[in-house]
């Protein structure tokens, strides 16, 4: 096993056990939300008003620009050397606060037709939709904050420091769940209270960067020039991925849009679905695609050919070797989780079976969310942009027809099915052109996806046997977990030995510390 993969694996541990933090915070706050808000009007609005701002963050913050950014910085500070380089970032924040202010202006006056823009269906209700006018103008301006994070992310990224951007979002779910907590305490207007709490904690998250930025010797006092050719390449770089973000995006837009014609509550079912299933996709799907990045840009800019297809390999089957026990988890205990973790308050049982309907159809496309991230950064360190928006473009059509198709039979789960199914057109798709660029069989899924699909249904049958008893089936998750690894060492898997590896090597240095 190469160095290169070694780093990543190592990488991808350091941001899977800071998203991991992140993600328990996340399921705590949201636990407080289902508790304060439910899933009924106060719920709907603050979760489409929160989604505003997130949508389009693919196309200003990572969906984009960090992807764009961090195969160009490098190249840069390989050919000019760093106080070059660093005049590229300063001017690219300085086009953000631009193009965002005046997107963010236009927002907060048009809130109202932007909201029957995005939930035609909320019109029906005026005070449903007039608290998501006023919501959607308090966190609109949150836009500008992560995606100035996700540029500090994207500066941090291509030094290899993964850590302070990864902790990043432990502070804002610490600002939130600060923000329910004050509502409840002096009986304040818990969504309004919450939307403010956001817009607080996205500043938090750009403080939070500058101190390891100024430790690799960067600062944002310095020369710059809005012509910067860097931004200039990165920009060009942008545009179709700008345009696959935003059909992406275009994509969730259409299923608030079909979901606001269903029963009050199938926004917030979808929604607390899908925060179950970004767990184990943020603690270590999306966390090889962000740390393979930067690797497979080096390798791209060199012209190692065999490096990076064996890197990008690599790094497709520790995806799988991880996503898919973790999909045959959440299909076996969706109703335990979900029980477990929002079924208290306002949170009654009918929401329950209906968030657990969706976390399955959802679960069922988690190998495939998972692995399109690592396939995203093979083709933007090839510098090709263009392919993953296409490819965008027609999983979105899939996705309509799926949904329009399903919805009239199964609701909202038929949404959340069709999410799945266009994702894995979406890496057909994306595997087949990239073949074609590599040439010959350049995906080997070898011996760790085949042992790994075998112990992934043994750990689904095993753990549906226990979901009659929600908490004890909970408490499990953690020996499933070790005994899949451990079974899988057994049969020599080399990406269990590498993980088992990095653990006692951690624990090692913690004892002697």
């Amino acid at each position: 096993m190469s160095q290169h993969v070694r780093q990543i694996a190592k990488d991808a541990s350091i941001v899977g056990g800071a998203t991991l933090l992140s993600r328990i915070l996340g399921f705590f706050r949201d636990m407080i939300l289902a508790y304060v808000l439910g899933a009924g009007i106060a719920a709907d609005a603050f979760y489409v008003a929160y989604r505003l701002p997130n949508m389009m963050r693919r196309l200003f913050a990572e969906g984009s620009m960090t992807m764009a950014f961090v195969p160009v910085f490098t190249k840069l500070r390989e050919e000019e050397g760093d106080a070059r380089a660093f005049a590229m970032p300063r001017a690219a924040m300085v086009w953000l606060l631009i193009i965002l202010g005046v997107l963010t202006t236009l927002a907060i006056v048009f809130a109202r037709p932007l909201t029957a823009l995005i939930t035609p269906g909320f019109t029906d209700d005026p005070k449903l939709f007039d608290l998501t006018v006023e919501l959607t103008r308090i966190v609109f301006p949150y836009i500008i904050e992560i995606s100035a994070v996700a540029l500090c992310m994207g500066v941090l990224n291509s030094f290899g420091h993964f850590l302070a951007p990864a902790l990043a979002t432990s502070e804002l779910n610490t600002i939130i769940i600060a923000g329910a907590g004050v509502a409840w305490l002096f009986h304040l207007d818990v969504p309004h209270t919450l939307a403010w709490a956001v817009v607080i904690g996205g500043l938090g998250q750009v403080f939070m960067q500058q101190p390891q930025m100024r430790k690799f010797g960067f600062t944002w006092r310095g020369p710059f020039s809005l012509r910067d050719k860097g931004v200039v390449r990165m920009g060009l770089l942008m545009l179709p991925t700008a345009f696959g973000a935003a059909v992406y995006q275009l994509n969730i837009v259409l299923g608030t849009l079909l979901a606001s014609y269903l029963q009050t509550g199938s926004i917030s079912y979808l929604y607390y679905a899908d925060r179950l299933v970004q767990f184990p996709l943020g603690v270590f799907g999306v966390a090889v695609g962000t740390v393979a990045l930067p690797s497979l840009s080096k390798l791209a800019s060199s012209g190692k050919t065999g490096e990076f297809t064996d890197t990008l390999n690599a790094s497709l089957r520790l995806t799988l070797f991880i996503c898919l026990p973790a999909a045959a988890g959440l299909i076996a205990l969706a109703d335990p989780m979900v029980r477990v973790l929002f079924g208290r308050g306002a949170f009654g049982e009918h929401a329950v079976a209906a968030t657990a309907a969706a976390l399955v159809a959802y679960g069922v496309g988690l190998p495939a969310f998972a692995c399109v991230r690592p396939l995203y950064s093979a083709y933007f360190a090839l510098a090709d942009t263009r392919t993953p928006a296409i490819t965008a473009a027609l999983c979105l059509v899939v996705y309509v027809a799926t949904g329009w198709a399903l919805m009239g039979s199964m609701a909202h789960v038929g949404l959340a099915l069709a999410t799945s199914v266009s994702s894995w057109v979406n890496v057909a798709v994306l595997g087949v052109v990239l073949r074609k660029k590599l040439g010959g069989s350049w995906f080997r899924p070898g011996r760790t996806t085949v042992i790994g699909t075998i112990l992934s249904c043994g750990v689904g049958a095993g753990a549906y046997a226990t979901s009659g008893r929600p908490y004890l089936s909970l408490a499990g998750i953690v020996l499933w977990a070790v005994a899949y690894m451990g079974a899988a060492s057994l049969f020599r898997v080399e990406e269990a030995r590498l993980l088992t590896d990095f653990v006692r090597r951690r624990l090692r240095r913690g004892k002697t510390a």
